[in-house]
């Protein structure tokens, strides 16, 4: 088994383990919390609000051990293998305007539907991104999940889990998750993959 992980990948895990240590020192309750966790728009009064850095930021906090290992292990399973094929550079663009239309998504969709006053944080946007182009350059090969132990072809697994995100999202049936900002980063994905066949052809 290839364990060799390329630069920037090593670089995002290590940022969100170093991240989330800090943040179990400091207590999530404190105002760095706060102030680069994901507001949404219009928040006024003691708690921070939106800023305009929350758009990146809020990617590298995550709520508990379980959220950070399971995005983690999905950035080091799918961005190692993204990170070979788009090179370093052009690959760290992909993952972090991911990152961003998945913040922009649950700000709109919060605002339209006037959803609770707590905030975002994760970089779920960015896993989701790399899921999508996995799927779209990758689209045969088998993936496992832990929960079901059954090989599945890259591009249907995308394509279920894409639906049951827009499900829940709609029916509101698993509140907490972002299930829209999931959505947000895959269409970042999709659009930065489109712009890069037009421009190189793969």
């Amino acid at each position: 088994m290839n364990i060799n992980i390329p630069p920037v990948t090593q670089a995002l895990i290590l940022a969100n383990v170093v991240v989330y240590l800090a943040m179990q020192l400091l207590g999530s309750g404190t105002y760095p919390f706060y102030w680069f966790a994901l507001w949404p728009l219009g928040m006024e009064g003691e708690i921070v609000g939106f800023m305009p850095w929350q758009l990146i930021t809020y990617g590298f906090l995550h709520s508990g051990m379980s959220h950070l290992f399971f995005n983690m292990f999905g950035v080091f399973m799918f961005g190692s293998e993204i990170e070979r094929l788009f090179g370093s550079r052009w690959y760290a663009s992909y993952f972090l305007v991911c990152i961003v239309t998945a913040a922009l998504a649950q700000l709109i969709v919060a605002a339209v539907t006037g959803g609770p006053p707590y905030p975002t944080v994760g970089a779920s946007g960015g896993l989701f991104g790399l899921l999508l182009a996995y799927a779209m350059y990758f689209p045969r090969r088998e993936v496992m999940l832990i929960f079901l132990p059954i090989p599945i072809q890259a591009w249907a697994f995308v394509l279920i889990y894409g639906a049951v995100e827009l499900f829940l999202g709609v029916t509101g049936t698993a509140p907490g998750v972002a299930h829209f900002a999931h959505l947000g980063g895959m269409v970042g994905g999709f659009l930065m993959i489109v712009n890069r066949r037009g421009r190189w052809g793969r």
